[in-house]
């Protein structure tokens, strides 16, 4: 009986170790990726998962239409799910 116990014991702390190594950590990153594009506005500039570089031109519920370089006619549709960081645009500009 007591090998039972000790049994359920190590399970327990390895799930409990488990939950603090690798969920919750996981659960705090995508709360911090969806309040980011939850503040995504037009004008901001962001790097997608490619490594690509634009400003946002429009925003829909899932897809941005987002302008690469200087080229004012590169405007390409993405899934807002790409993005991996915003800046957000100058005021004074």
């Amino acid at each position: 009986m007591e090998q039972v116990i000790i049994i359920v014991a190590y399970i327990a702390i390895f799930a409990a170790l488990m939950y603090f190594i690798a969920i919750r950590p996981q659960k705090k990153q995508q709360k911090k990726q969806d309040a980011m594009l939850a503040n995504l506005e037009a004008g901001d500039s962001i790097l997608t998962t490619s490594g690509f570089y634009g400003v946002v031109i429009d925003i829909t519920d899932e897809v941005v239409i987002v302008e690469f370089g200087s080229n004012k006619n590169c405007r390409i549709p993405m899934q807002k799910a790409a993005i991996v960081s915003v800046e957000k645009a100058n005021p004074e500009d």
